[in-house]
């Protein structure tokens, strides 16, 4: 049974995907982390030895990981507290959250940051689907401060030279369709964020950025309302933050609302 001052791992897993959670810290020391070099979505690594030197940076509530949930996790999470911000730790730590079957991201496909410790991601201009679901996933699981840059489609790989950034869901790239899957699909295995949920609205955006409507009944309504945004915005980026909203609307219905139906209430007795 969780303490007060901890959350339990269920809870976490249901926050993780959802808009404006916690920071997540993972204290891990470095020959912990060295034997499995993962990390929980959208998580950061930070030295439990200077948090009084990076714990004025966390704003907003925090969850402390350390590798059992023990003495370095309580330790930072009582500082975090007297330093003003609301901290957590999390039941069992990085043991308890494998132990679940937790999603992981393996260190080794985390992209580089730039000077503000941001991702920064570029591809085609007027996105409608895979560009909107791509950002979706990367700012709900991977980096929620991530940057996007929509370009002229000719200018794509050349900005990414010139600017470090990251190219997606343009040709001859690493992070874009392999066969009959789309870049959302790839991203979702390279991640390591094979859930249930997840491939389930992959099938959907699949099925929707490739004109394959048989792959699932919710297809039809996915491409209705992207060609609807793309027409509502002139701007990418305020479309970007539109359609954002949307694909979190689709995640918690694969997640939590299948089985739920919506039906006119039943007509009075008598």
């Amino acid at each position: 049974m969780p303490s007060f001052l901890e959350i339990t791992l269920d809870k976490l897993a249901r926050i993780i995907g959802t808009p404006n959670p916690p920071t997540v810290i993972d204290v891990r020391i470095d020959d912990d982390f060295a034997r499995d070099p993962r990390r929980i979505p959208r998580s950061v690594r930070r030295d439990y030895r200077v948090v009084t030197e990076w714990g004025a940076e966390i704003s907003g509530p925090a969850i402390v990981l350390c590798q059992r949930g023990q003495k370095l996790g309580h330790g930072v999470a009582a500082h975090l507290r007297a330093m003003g911000t609301e901290a957590e730790v999390l039941e069992g730590g990085f043991e308890g959250w494998c132990d679940a079957k937790g999603l992981l991201v393996p260190e080794d496909k985390m992209l580089p940051r730039d000077a503000k410790g941001r991702t920064v991601w570029v591809t085609r201009s007027r996105p409608k689907i895979d560009r909107i679901a791509c950002p979706w996933l990367i700012r709900r699981f991977i980096d929620p401060s991530a940057t996007f840059l929509f370009v002229p489609a000719s200018e794509v790989e050349l900005v990414a030279n010139r600017f470090n950034a990251t190219a997606f869901d343009v040709e001859g790239v690493f992070w874009s369709h392999r066969g009959a899957l789309c870049t959302l699909d790839v991203m979702i295995d390279e991640f390591g964020l094979s859930s249930e949920a997840l491939l389930r609205l992959a099938t959907i955006v699949r099925g929707a950025d490739t004109a394959r409507p048989d792959l699932a009944p919710e297809v039809a309504g996915l491409v209705a309302v992207s060609l609807g945004l793309s027409r509502m915005f002139d701007d990418d980026l305020e479309q970007l933050e539109a359609g954002l909203t949307i694909y979190d609307a689709f995640y918690r219905w694969c997640r939590d609302a299948m089985d739920e139906k919506h039906n006119r209430p039943n007509p009075r007795k008598g």
